[in-house]
């Protein structure tokens, strides 16, 4: 069995079937989703666990995917980050990609896909 059944993955969507969608996906898959409808609520979260992947939503409430992966990029984090969007935007991916991020999806990209990067990514950054 490996590392990854022990992983966490955050998933920050504003839209609560998303979460549900990758919350699903992510335990039927043997890995730990916690979900937030935020970037403030996933700033809030003081207690959450270590993430082995964040997966945020590029358009979010007042701070964006975009604006909570720099906070966290300033904050010294290293966590692998993958976004999603459901309005691809050359602005968004550029700032994306100068962020570092890992993979970039829309909404309506498979789910498998996300899943296969997800795995990667974390396998990439632990040596899993």
């Amino acid at each position: 069995m490996s590392n990854l059944t022990q992983t966490y993955v955050a998933v920050v969507d504003d839209d609560e079937s998303i979460c549900r969608s990758f919350g699903r996906l992510l335990r039927a898959s043997g890995l730990q989703p916690v979900t937030y409808d935020s970037a403030e609520s996933f700033l809030a979260d003081t207690k959450h666990p270590q993430f082995g992947c964040l997966v945020l939503d590029i358009q979010l409430g007042e701070i964006s995917g975009i604006e909570l992966a720099q906070r966290l990029s300033d904050a010294g984090g290293h966590t692998p980050i993958i976004f999603i969007t459901a309005h691809d935007d050359p602005k968004a991916r550029s700032a994306a990609d100068a962020l570092g991020c890992s993979a970039y999806f829309r909404k309506t990209d498979s789910g498998k896909e996300v899943l296969e990067t997800i795995r990667k990514v974390m396998g990439e950054a632990y040596g899993v």
